[in-house]
């Protein structure tokens, strides 16, 4: 499952990224949702998307509806402190809210859920 990660703050960052290696998962990570998308214009698109909300720049919801122009179906996991559910509301049943703080619990569900899904998907 190849995943991308977007998040500002560098310890966060490379924490998170740290926390969802396991097998069968590759973590591109990067601090802005415009660095999102030239990865994902050079790599093509992500099984898995996971951005902060609160971003310099273009916005994690921004970052979503750019990323659902290009490919309609990508599954994208927005974190944040923040209630954003009726601003996601008519996304899809793709784009999730994981809310901050999270436990890596929460985090280790989310991913094996989209990896299972994946897995079904391609069988």
């Amino acid at each position: 499952m190849r995943i991308l990660y977007v998040e500002d703050n560098p310890e966060l960052r490379d924490t998170i990224s740290m926390l969802m290696e396991a097998p069968g998962r590759s973590i591109i990570s990067c601090a802005s949702a415009e660095e999102a998308l030239a990865h994902d214009s050079d790599q093509g698109p992500f099984d898995l998307v996971m951005t902060d909300v609160s971003l310099p720049g273009m916005s994690g919801p921004e970052l979503c509806r750019a990323l659902l122009a290009r490919h309609g179906q990508q599954r994208i996991v927005l974190c944040s402190g923040y209630h954003l559910e009726e601003e996601l509301a008519g996304c899809g049943a793709q784009v999730q809210l994981l809310h901050k703080p999270f436990d890596i619990g929460a985090l280790e569900d989310l991913l094996d859920s989209a990896q299972t899904q994946l897995q079904s998907a391609a069988s």
